[in-house]
């Protein structure tokens, strides 16, 4: 059994990494806001506006794409040690319905969390549950890749607390 399966985020830990990820500037530009991470488990919100809009007037897909993306990695964060860093090096994205408004819920769950490759999978769904879009991520999980704890030190962030409880 993977010995990260066992462990608990620490509650601590999990409430800095949120406040600090959720000002992001990517995350403010696509107006997405984490609000429940778990090991194996990530839930966010995002607020369509007008600037998610393509030339057409309607939503771009790349919306679903980077939120699918968030979530899924965010899922597989709390399935690897401290001392990992993670990258996606696949996304493979289904958009099933359009939407022009509203808030969306976006999930992350780890199907499969590996030493070196972790597969997840993330869905987005209107204000009504309604399915809009579902897909995968493979994430490349190693030791040389930069870590949570090494990016908030370059971005000038304090430490946090421990990750496992």
């Amino acid at each position: 059994m993977n010995e990260m399966a066992t462990k608990q985020l620490n509650p601590d830990h999990t409430a800095a990494i949120i406040e600090v990820i959720n000002k992001s500037p990517f995350y403010e530009l696509l107006s997405i806001k984490i609000t429940a991470l778990e090991v194996g488990y990530c839930r966010g919100e995002l607020l369509l506006e007008e600037k998610h809009n393509s030339p057409l007037g309607r939503m771009h897909g790349g919306v679903y794409a980077s939120a699918i993306d968030t979530v899924a990695w965010w899922s597989a964060y709390g399935s690897v040690s401290e001392e990992s860093g993670m990258t996606s090096i696949d996304l493979h994205v289904d958009n099933v319905s359009a939407v022009q408004n509203g808030n969306l819920s976006v999930e992350g769950r780890v199907l499969k969390a590996g030493k070196t490759l972790c597969f997840a999978e993330g869905t987005v769904k209107d204000e009504d549950g309604k399915l809009l879009a579902f897909g995968t991520s493979k994430l490349l999980v190693a030791n040389n890749l930069q870590t949570i704890k090494q990016a908030l030190e370059m971005a000038g962030h304090g430490s946090l607390p421990p990750k496992y409880s």
